[in-house]
């Protein structure tokens, strides 16, 4: 088995569940997608932000540039096409409840297709990450990080 290229250790992992527990949230299957694509947003970001600060010496403005790369609505849109086979029928059908949902705002620098799209795959990581299902984030994270 490969190395994988970021990892959210035990360590890192025993932080972020304390944090999951203070939300108290009975089934996360209950949540709106878009609940879900709010967190997964946050959760994407930060791990973005961390492998790039992780693997680049540059200044923050440039550090903004790469995340950029990896966090603008198409970036989001094409890296969930780029996973699509690797998801389960569980994982995409978290996708498509994203994508269908009716956020009532319009986006203002992307396409309506990539921001469903985007929303869509926000969702997913904020799903993955409500149930703590860290190694499946890890996969999911480092396949994306091998394409970039």
């Amino acid at each position: 088995m490969e190395e994988s290229v970021v990892s959210m250790s035990d360590e890192y992992t025993k932080g972020i569940e304390m944090l999951v527990e203070q939300l108290n949230i009975k089934d996360v299957r209950q949540l709106s997608p878009l609940q879900l694509a709010y967190i997964g947003d946050a959760v994407y970001e930060l791990l973005v932000r961390t492998y790039i600060l992780s693997k680049k010496n540059i200044s923050v403005h440039h550090l903004h540039k790469e995340a950029i790369k990896y966090v603008k609505a198409k970036a989001q849109r094409d890296i969930l096409f780029s996973i699509e086979e690797n998801l389960t029928e569980e994982e995409w059908n978290v996708v498509k409840r994203g994508r269908n949902a009716k956020s009532g705002t319009v986006p203002k620098n992307a396409d309506l297709q990539d921001y469903k799209y985007s929303t869509g795959f926000e969702a997913l990581i904020g799903f993955l990450y409500l149930l703590k299902r860290y190694d499946r984030l890890d996969e999911i994270f480092n396949m994306i990080i091998k394409q970039h």
